[in-house]
């Protein structure tokens, strides 16, 4: 279920802004989008694991914090964002 450190930095170098970009807010939407992916692949197996349930709601959240955040600071980056992950239609 955790991102493998090969996926983890092959999201890095996809959304990172520039050379040395690890932790932009473009980074954490990207790799929050591939744990609830990952998530909810689980809970198709999985349907009755309510604590791990609780984890996927709080990290939904906070990548929804996460893009309000850059909604408001960036929005040409935002566009891009959730165009390139396919979320928020």
């Amino acid at each position: 279920m955790p991102l493998t450190r090969d996926s983890k930095a092959g999201l890095i170098e996809r959304f990172r802004v520039h050379q040395t970009d690890t932790g932009s807010p473009e980074v954490q939407v990207a790799l929050l989008s591939e744990r609830i992916t990952s998530m909810n692949e689980h809970f198709r197996l999985h349907r009755k694991d309510h604590a791990s349930r609780r984890g996927l709601l709080i990290m939904v959240g906070k990548r929804r914090r996460l893009l309000e955040y850059l909604k408001t600071r960036n929005p040409e980056s935002y566009q891009q964002l959730i165009e390139k992950l396919g979320i928020r239609k």
